[in-house]
């Protein structure tokens, strides 16, 4: 298959797994549409909004239309790591002997629904920190490979904070996306009435298999990025990083830490997945603008000022790429 057919196909399955997606969830194309965005470049999504807005039935479609194994955690206060992980069970043989075997927990799936993960205490976190960040967990004495592709794709509501433990920075950088889902308009809401209070049912179908998708992520990794886009990535990471050179007068006011080098990677991938998407072979500075936000809003740590005077990550992101100029040669470079 030459370059051109390959992207050609890489557009289709994108167009269709957005098409079927849309089957059910109304509305939020740009939440649908960035999600697909990370799971192709193999990143971890954090999904936040008010209860009822969706959240939870966009992961669980999206388990229908992948031709992936799919699995459902609830976080609660008193889940543990073994409840994630699984344990050993001593099994008894034919002929009567006992011995230890593992029982694989529910984090040995393709595709995992980590639903109101801020629920979950430190060290159940811990436990999902691992697998997030090197695809295997250390259960029942051993280390133990998680299979690809691997995602987790998780929730959390930012109102509802009794029996809540914030996730910490370490954690939220594992995430190569954060999506804010906002409230419906209201031909939206209509639609979801009508969708939801009616005896029709909608049928989903499998739109992509585990080899083509990951044969989608290698691709993914094959799109050149010219080097004067890789500066502006660099650049606009380097901006955030208050008290330095390089971060912005806003980002010195208001930030007590900027985005770590999992911001850039994360912008130059998802760049990459959004040009073969568009039917493009290569990286436009458009593409890093466009994703942007949800790339990075989740690395930058407000300090106090910021909190009081109700100043956002996203403010501050939006007042980077206006002061961080295209054409500018990259510091360092």
């Amino acid at each position: 298959m030459s370059t051109q057919e390959q992207i050609t196909h890489f557009r289709t399955i994108f167009s269709a797994l957005r098409d079927e997606v849309g089957k059910i969830i109304v509305g939020h194309e740009s939440i649908v549409d960035n999600t697909l965005v990370a799971i192709l470049a193999g990143g971890h999504v954090l999904l936040e909004g008010v209860p009822g807005l969706g959240k939870t039935l966009l992961v669980r479609t999206l388990g229908e239309v992948l031709d992936l194994s799919f699995s459902r955690i609830q976080f609660t206060p008193d889940l543990m790591p073994a409840d994630i992980l699984g344990t050993n069970l001593v099994m008894e043989t034919p002929d009567g002997r006992r011995l230890f075997e593992f029982q694989k927990g529910p984090i040995f799936a393709h595709l995992i629904l980590a639903d109101e993960i801020n629920r979950a205490t430190p060290k159940t976190q811990s436990a999902m920190l691992e697998a997030m960040q090197e695809h295997s967990v250390t259960a029942g004495g051993a280390l133990r490979r998680l299979t690809e592709p691997f995602f987790v794709l998780a929730t959390q509501n930012p109102i509802d904070q009794e029996g809540t433990y914030p996730l910490p920075e370490a954690q939220l950088d594992r995430f190569f996306f954060k999506l804010l889902v906002g409230y419906p308009t209201a031909a939206e809401l209509a639609e979801v009435i009508n969708r939801t209070t009616e005896t029709a049912k909608t049928e989903l179908r499998r739109v992509v298999s585990r080899e083509q998708l990951l044969e989608m992520q290698l691709l993914v990794r094959e799109v050149p990025v010219a080097s004067h886009v890789k500066d502006y990535a660099v650049r606009l990471v380097q901006a955030t990083h208050p008290k330095t050179e390089t971060g912005t007068a806003m980002v010195s006011q208001f930030l007590r830490f900027g985005s770590s080098p999992r911001g850039a990677q994360a912008l130059i991938l998802a760049g990459k997945v959004r040009a073969l998407a568009q039917g493009r072979f290569n990286v436009s500075f458009d593409d890093l603008e466009a994703i942007a936000l949800p790339a990075l809003r989740h690395r930058l740590i407000l300090n106090f000022e910021a909190e009081a005077e109700g100043v956002t990550t996203d403010h501050i992101i939006a007042q980077v790429l206006k002061d961080v100029p295209r054409d500018a040669v990259a510091v360092g470079a």
